[in-house]
């Protein structure tokens, strides 16, 4: 039997050939890639703030844009440095107040003169006046206390009444504390004739060597007439 002839309707042509759909997962992979590549060429750039054509890549990029960075920043030094040296250099110079001043007085200049020979100075002996008050200060150096100024006040009244220059011809006992002879006292200082600190000085060291304080003296004066 003839082979049956397969139907084909008038109205339908050959279709035409379409080109095969791109899988989705490959189209994402491409997207990402893309997008990728942009990113990371956009943060260096944002990190560098310089554009470098034809930098190489790596660890010579970077230094690249460590060197460029650096040579711009003294610029910006230099800039300031200029701007702070044309704003010293508007000043006007001050002029100092002495220039004002009037000379010196010839009186007041003389008188501050500190060269040698200068000066105008004198001496004041401080000494107490009344030798009472400097046997009151001279206690405490010898280790007495200001209970024993009373028995040193009746020891000295009766013997020269405080006199500095009493003088005894019968004896040759001399001075506020009567040492016998009177020039024992040099021990004390040379000018033991005429002044109390110095007579007095020998005197406490006399009666603390000798009866230890001057209550014990006067104690001892009053059964003997004499100390």
């Amino acid at each position: 039997m003839p082979r049956r002839v397969q139907y084909v309707p008038t109205h339908r042509g050959e279709r035409p050939s379409r080109p095969s759909p791109v899988s989705k997962p490959s189209l994402l992979r491409r997207t990402l890639s893309v997008g990728g590549v942009a990113v990371a060429a956009t943060g260096v750039a944002v990190c560098s703030g310089i554009a470098m054509p034809g930098a190489p890549t790596g660890e010579p990029a970077a230094a690249s844009l460590v060197t460029a960075t650096s040579v711009v920043r003294p610029a910006a030094a230099t800039g300031s440095q200029a701007a702070s040296d044309a704003a010293l250099r508007d000043r006007t110079r001050a002029v100092s107040r002495s220039a004002d001043r009037a000379a010196l007085d010839p009186v007041k200049q003389k008188v501050l003169d500190q060269s040698p020979g200068g000066q105008v100075s004198h001496t004041a002996d401080l000494t107490p006046t009344d030798p009472r008050d400097v046997a009151r200060a001279m206690l405490g150096r010898f280790g007495f206390g200001a209970d024993q100024f009373s028995c040193l006040d009746a020891i000295y009244s009766q013997e020269s009444g405080w006199n500095v220059h009493a003088d005894n011809p019968s004896s040759s006992a001399y001075g506020i504390p009567q040492a016998l002879p009177g020039s024992k006292m040099a021990s004390a200082g040379a000018d033991w004739a005429d002044n109390p600190a110095t007579q007095i000085r020998w005197g406490l060291g006399y009666i603390k060597s000798r009866y230890g304080t001057p209550c014990n003296a006067w104690g001892f004066k009053q059964s003997h007439g004499w100390y």
